[in-house]
This record gives C-alpha cells, structure tokens and sequence, in this order.
C-alpha cells in the first residue's frame, strides 16, 4: 500500500514538483495573509496578468521567460503603489488600470509577430509537473528571498496592516513597507506562475489564507494555518492531477476550495 502512495514520486520530474509544491504552497498561503488582511484580492490576479507581458518580451529578446515575468511584474507592482499614493487614485482602480494596460502591452506584442512558437497554455494555466531543474532553482532562491525579507519586516507589516495611520506616527516607513508588501506579492506570483499559471496563480495567493481567516483569531495562527492549507492543497492537487490525468495547476486551486469551503463549514459548527 505504501509502495503505491509512494510509486509517482520514483519519478525524477515528480520530485522536482513536489519540492516546488511546497515551497509555491507555503510562500503563497502565508504572503496571502497580507492580501485577505488588507482585502487586496484584486491584486493577486492583476499582477500576474501584467507579468504576461514580461512573458512575451523576454520570448521576444530569447531571455528567461521568469526573468521577464519578475521585471513586469515588479514594476507593475511599484507603478500601482506610485499611481495610488502619488495620483490619489483608489487601489482597486490603480490595479485594475495598470494590469489590464500591461496584459495589454504583452497582446500587442505577439499580435505584430506573423510567426511564433510560445505554448501560451502552460503560462495561462501552469503545468507543475514540467518544472525543470533551473526553473527550481529560480523557485528556491527567489521564494527564500522574499520569505527572509517577509520575515525580518514581520512585525512592522503587521502594524501597517492593521492601522497604518497610528504606525505612520509612530515612524514606521508605511509608504516603503506598502512597496515593499507590492514588490514581494509580484515576486511570490512570479514564483507560483509554472505551478498554477496565470489565470489560477490569485486563487492560490487569496484561498488558504481565506480559509485560515475563518478558523483563526490571531494573526500568527492564521499565518500558520494558512501555510498549511496552501501545503496541503498544493501537494495534495499535484497527488490527484497525477492519477486523475488533469490539469495540475486546476486541481491545486479546486483542492484549496475544498479546503476553504470545509472551514467555513466548521466556523459555523463551532460555538460562538
């Protein structure tokens, strides 16, 4: 029995999955606590459509798709923060513009070449099962990064996002902790890009921590459990796209669902 749980792991292509599982699950869930916190749900889905454009000007330029996909993205997510500060503009809507203007740029791009080879299906809805050894390597040292840097600014975020005017006068940085938060939301959605794509990549950032949010009164606890959730839904999903033969990048999001759908159901179970 367990030689059977254990058999789609003999594969070299599964362990390297697996790795980025865990690491895309945990990085995800725990950087989506912010987002659920500041109800930033939005911006999960606006900057990775913006990295599409990144996408196809590193395929342009023969460049690292990822390279080109973290450079968009980043500085998509610091054109939001300098559109919202500096222009007085709702976030909702510096997103909404930015984004769609960057996911745009990318269209026009590849809409002026007469001939071209890039398999946008994988980007749209990743393919966790054909990550290669370089793309777990970007995965490893970029998700370290942004953990180390989420980590050592864990406590001056907190204050910001629970009230950012009383941390404003206490002399905390809130403005380049804000572009801070931006810049490692782009870099996580970057990382999870080859595990769920494009179109997936906010489910996975918003419903571990949506799920933890409603089991969890305390921060650090619902970090945590969040953590779990997004472990458990992205390892679990790879398991079930294995031996179901479907798209693994649907069946992380549709495991997570689950998942948030049971907590709601034990929120209300629980006493009051």
């Amino acid at each position: 029995m367990m030689h059977a749980l254990l058999a789609p792991f003999a594969y070299p292509f599964m362990q390297r999955a697996l790795v980025a599982a865990l690491i895309v699950g945990a990085l995800c869930s725990m950087m989506g606590t912010y987002v659920v916190l500041r109800k930033l749900a939005f911006i999960g889905d606006g900057l990775a459509h913006a990295s599409f454009a990144g996408i196809v000007i590193a395929y342009l330029r023969n460049i690292d798709y990822q390279l080109g996909a973290a450079v968009v993205a980043v500085l998509t997510a610091l054109g939001i923060g300098f559109v919202h500060r500096k222009g007085k503009v709702s976030l909702d809507t510096s997103i909404g513009v930015l984004f769609t203007a960057a996911f745009a740029l990318g269209i026009f791009l590849m809409s002026r070449q007469t001939r071209y080879t890039l398999d946008l299906q994988s980007f749209l809805f990743g393919d966790i099962l054909s990550v290669t050894r370089g793309d777990l390597i970007f995965i490893v040292v970029v998700g370290a990064a942004v953990f180390v840097a989420a980590m050592l600014a864990y406590r001056d975020m907190l204050f910001a996002s629970f009230d950012p005017v009383v941390a404003e006068a206490a002399g905390l940085p809130v403005k380049w902790l804000d572009y801070g938060l931006l810049v490692a939301l782009a870099l996580t959605i970057v990382v999870a890009l080859q595990s769920v794509g494009i179109v997936l990549v906010a489910a996975l950032l918003v419903t571990p921590a949506a799920a933890a949010y409603q089991l969890a009164k305390r921060f650090t606890p619902m970090l945590l459990l969040s953590a779990a959730f997004g472990v458990t839904s992205t390892v679990g999903g790879l398991y079930a796209s294995y031996f179901l033969g479907s798209s693994s990048g649907a069946t992380i999001v549709l495991v997570a669902t689950l998942l948030f759908f049971i907590a709601v159901a034990l929120k209300r179970l629980r006493p009051a």
